[in-house]
């Protein structure tokens, strides 16, 4: 029987909704036939599942077995844990081509979705819309698949853990971090990697719980790292990691409660990474700090500037043979000597690594990131049809001007204030403005600049509207 979805939960990267009213199980049913479908038609056969903590996961995950099943692929369970874990099993399970993690990401508790990768690659764009055009038109094949369930939460641990191989054990055991799991999906596997590394750990959080009573886990808020900043400051810590619901983005403070933000964090990973891999390339979204593109030329490295979105970037990483990469939203992909996915644990191990590498505390490594004063992302709602040719208006304008845009993800202008961006959300009816200068002046000219703009296309900054 042909499905549709609701028109709002097959979005650009991964497929979310609000469970009971645009999302449920028949939606998750549909998704395992679709994709199942598409697994098998391009040779494949078995496909990985997981899940994260959410009340409604478990519903969810039955729903897309079953339509996985019933669409011939075997499936491989491998239970409760962070969507990395699953990327994990996707890529070094034998004869599974595909995953699907059942995940509600860094969203309120009642919203959830899926992730989807397909033999290595994130599934996004117009493959997801794909598999809307599947389900519309009962486009599915027939069968009836295996199921059996994996364990695969030691092999991970342990590869998460190899990251510090070869590190001088009598520096790492020196260190003493705060980790924040936020309720999510990342406490079973945080416990688990702690007790396996060397030095001192305290954690917050690591009890799954979907209703996230202690704080929402999206570390890209800053209210959110409260907690973390209150133990790192009571126990005297280096300094502190804290994860989203799913795992597959980091966030950081450093021993005074500084917050690392994804693109700060990106500069110490550089760092580490070129004096080992002189000459990478580094892809790093369209809304991250010119001080990193900066930073990234100046110690021997090419920096790249790709478009926003956690499947883009990993997708551009593969197709550049990158080894690393990532997003101001902290999901951060290694390919040096790992898979080229986001995984906000293996981020931490990272960290921790670049730190006793280059000698520095993660403090001082904070400290050497040139100070320059911008705004977070300055989102706001616009009419959906309007979104994009706004854009569009305005790159058109500056570009009959002669400005310096940058038209790889939106509109990113550079003038000797700074820079300024203007995107559309590829996920919402929104509009997102960033803009960063050297001084608080010269950023109040790029804000004026960005208002003059969207005036001309008869648009203005409303209210700040949050992820």
């Amino acid at each position: 029987m042909a499905h549709r979805f609701h028109r709002s939960i097959l979005r650009e990267y991964d497929v979310r909704g609000v469970v009971g009213e645009t999302l449920g199980p028949d939606d998750a049913h549909a998704i395992g036939r679709s994709f199942a479908t598409m697994v098998r038609r391009t040779g494949g056969r078995a496909v990985a599942v997981g899940r994260d903590g959410r009340i409604s996961s478990p519903e969810l995950e039955a729903a897309l077995v079953a339509g996985l099943t019933a669409s011939g692929a075997d499936v491989v369970q491998i239970g409760l844990g962070p969507t990395p874990m699953l990327y994990y099993a996707e890529a070094t399970l034998p004869a599974v081509q595909g995953g699907i993690q059942v995940t509600g990401s860094h969203n309120p508790a009642d919203h959830n979705g899926f992730k989807i990768v397909h033999e290595g690659l994130p599934v996004f764009g117009d493959e997801l819309q794909q598999l809307g055009r599947m389900a519309a038109a009962g486009d599915w094949q027939e069968g009836m698949g295996r199921v059996e369930q994996r364990d695969v939460l030691g092999a991970y641990v342990d590869r998460l853990a190899a990251g510090l191989a070869g590190i001088d054990h009598a520096a790492l055991a020196t260190l003493r971090i705060g980790w924040d799991a936020g309720n999510g999906a990342a406490g079973p596997a945080i416990e688990c990697l702690t007790r396996k590394l060397p030095g001192e750990h305290h954690l917050l959080f690591t009890q799954v719980d979907g209703t996230f009573p202690n704080h929402h886990p999206d570390p890209t808020v800053e209210r959110n790292l409260d907690d973390l900043r209150a133990l790192v400051a009571a126990k005297s810590l280096h300094f502190g990691v804290a994860f989203d619901g799913d795992g597959d983005r980091i966030g950081a403070v450093d021993s005074t409660g500084r917050v690392i933000w994804g693109d700060q964090l990106l500069m110490i990973y550089a760092e580490d990474l070129l004096q080992r891999l002189p000459g990478s390339t580094i892809v790093a979204d369209v809304k991250a700090s010119g001080v990193l593109f900066d930073r990234i030329a100046t110690l021997g490295g090419r920096p790249h500037m790709w478009k926003t979105g956690h499947s883009l970037i990993k997708s551009e990483m593969k197709r550049i043979a990158a080894p690393l990469g990532g997003e101001m939203t902290g999901h951060v992909c290694f390919a040096d000597d790992f898979y080229g996915f986001d995984d906000a644990l293996y981020a931490a191990v990272r960290l921790i690594a670049a730190s006793v590498r280059l000698g520095r505390s993660v403090t001082q490594l904070r400290d050497a990131i040139p100070a320059v004063v911008n705004t977070p992302e300055l989102r706001f709602k616009v009419d959906d049809l309007r979104k994009f040719p706004v854009v569009d208006e305005v790159r058109e304008r500056l570009e009959r001007a002669g400005a310096d845009v940058n038209p790889i993800d939106g509109v990113r202008v550079t003038t000797p204030d700074g820079w300024w961006l203007l995107r559309a959300s590829n996920t919402q009816d929104v509009l997102v403005v960033r803009a960063e200068s050297g001084d608080a002046a010269g950023l109040g000219r790029l804000l004026a600049e960005v208002d003059a703009q969207l005036a001309l296309s008869g648009v203005s900054r409303g209210p700040q509207i949050d992820h």
